[in-house]
């Protein structure tokens, strides 16, 4: 019997979501690199030094206008897009596959559609947190925490908060369960299985949720060494990656919280003016 066009482009599905999770990461990684829509240059804005910075002129404290806080808003969900979803490709592969094997002969659509819709639902996911991190940023640059230009703490005594909660959360339960479902993919979709693209959404959804549960703390580390410092976003998605994916990325999540509570003593420690002899 002869294949047709439409027969073997479902078949390859697998394919065509693999490309679309590797395009849409892509693209996202050119738009941070290009500024994001700043207008700023992210290789300029890109540094190793945590202490001893000095806060740029801020321009009287004005308020965010709406098309900046849309900016802001995008450039965050879009650094979210091309830092996790590269540790979201597994399950949304694995998905796929699943979906496509569950499709009788007769009622087969490929499962590139519902791909998609699981991919949003994650992605939607990030989006909150996207949404809060804006707000947080503009709060902190309000009160004088943060740099406008650089959009880096300003103050040792904020970096080390950041360190320690994160290196804490690193240590803590919750974020045990939510790596756990990360990393153990098959058993998520064996627990939460909807079927359809609807089902899909909710999947994603639920699965990024486990995810922002996770790494939201890591990722409010931008705010100490830079929402768009090259440096800190490449460091925290390789870290991320191995974390989720490695054969024993759960031990390098506590490691890890150990040396970010080190790091946040450090800091505190080198800001502290020094003692009278």
């Amino acid at each position: 019997m002869q294949t047709t066009a439409v027969e073997t482009l479902l078949r390859n599905d697998r394919a065509i979501v693999a490309t679309g999770l590797g395009a849409t990461t892509l693209l996202a990684w050119l738009y941070l690199l290009t500024g994001a829509g700043t207008g700023m240059d992210p290789a300029a804005m890109t540094s190793l030094q945590v202490l001893g910075r000095m806060a740029m002129p801020m321009n009287g404290g004005d308020g965010w206008s709406a098309s900046y806080w849309a900016i802001m808003l995008a450039m965050w969900w879009i650094m979210m897009t091309a830092m996790m979803l590269p540790t979201a490709a597994p399950t949304v592969l694995l998905y796929a596959r699943v979906h496509r094997q569950s499709q009788t002969a007769a009622t087969s659509r490929g499962s590139a559609l519902p791909a998609a819709a699981f991919t949003f639902g994650y992605l939607v996911a990030w989006l909150a947190f996207s949404a809060a991190a804006t707000v947080l940023q503009a709060v902190l640059e309000r009160i004088g925490l943060l740099d406008r230009m650089m959009m880096w703490s300003t103050d040792q005594t904020l970096t080390a908060a950041f360190l320690l909660a994160a290196g804490i959360y690193q240590l803590s339960p919750l974020k045990s369960v939510c790596l756990d479902h990360c990393r153990r993919p098959v058993e998520f979709l064996t627990r939460h299985w909807r079927p359809g693209t609807h089902g899909a959404l909710r999947m994603g959804l639920q699965h990024g949720l486990f995810c922002v549960g996770c790494c939201w703390l890591l990722m409010a580390l931008m705010f100490a060494g830079g929402v768009m410092n090259l440096i800190w976003i490449a460091a925290l998605t390789i870290f991320v990656l191995v974390e989720k994916l490695a054969p024993h990325g759960g031990r390098t999540a506590k490691v890890t919280g150990l040396l970010l509570i080190g790091a946040a003593a450090f800091v505190l420690a080198a800001s502290s003016p020094a003692a009278p002899m």
